[in-house]
């Protein structure tokens, strides 16, 4: 099974108009729809904006479902002059990069686990590839990959952005990628993420946000048809 969790509510109506034999829950306040995709098993979600929702949302997905790998799917602001308005970027690593414990030593983006410290969570890698791989496929669309960072607020400041950019080495910012992986990787389930830009270093106003996520949502969802199609489960060695 193949979980996918949208940040948008448009984003999850296109995936489920490609979807059959559907069937809706409500769990912990969210709709999760279980639905067959190019003859794959999949639940597809809206989490609701900000991390804690992501991290709930992601969490119920894996204990009540038992998806394989998780995708998380949405739009993004771009932290380098490299991606602009319209592209796609795939994760490699997500980062926390509001999570600041730098007042006991720690690293600003560090955050303490049960068995250790851990600044970035690794997506997976067969996933990113396969996901960067139908993203190139896409008409005048550019496709890059690397470090998306997570935080709860919307960072319009060019100055900020750019500051996210080389602390971390990012080169996109959300507000849930990053709790979902945090969650996935708690739950040893793989997990992958993929953005469209809304909005780059010199147009970053809420408002471009919002104009952009129809074309967002296109572009996604032509992805993710992509990759539940091509999308080859691991099956476990006894």
């Amino acid at each position: 099974m193949i979980g996918i969790i949208c940040a948008m509510q448009l984003e999850a109506d296109g995936i489920l108009a490609l979807a059959e034999n559907k069937k809706y829950e409500t769990i912990n306040g969210m709709r999760f729809c279980r639905c067959e995709i190019r003859k794959k098993e999949v639940v597809a979600v809206v989490c609701g904006v900000g991390k804690v929702n992501a991290a709930v949302c992601a969490a119920t997905l894996i204990n009540v479902y038992k998806p394989q790998i998780v995708i998380n799917s949405g739009v993004a602001g771009a932290l380098s002059p490299i991606v602009s308005v319209g592209d796609i970027v795939i994760g490699t690593k997500a980062v926390e990069h509001d999570m600041n414990t730098t007042a006991l030593g720690d690293r600003q983006g560090e955050v303490s686990m049960p068995d250790g410290k851990i600044m970035y969570f690794d997506c997976d890698a067969r996933a990113s590839k396969l996901l960067n791989k139908v993203s190139m496929q896409l008409e005048d669309t550019k496709t890059a990959m690397g470090v998306i960072a997570s935080g709860d607020i919307f960072i319009s400041d060019r100055r900020k952005r750019l500051l996210i950019n080389d602390r971390f080495g990012a080169i996109a910012c959300e507000m849930e990628g990053a709790a979902i992986g945090h969650a996935c990787r708690c739950c040893s389930v793989p997990f992958g993420i993929i953005r469209a830009i809304s909005d780059d270093l010199n147009e970053n106003k809420g408002v471009d946000f919002v104009k952009f996520c129809a074309m967002a949502a296109e572009k996604t969802v032509r992805v993710l048809d992509g990759f539940i199609e091509k999308y080859c489960f691991i099956v476990p060695s006894n």
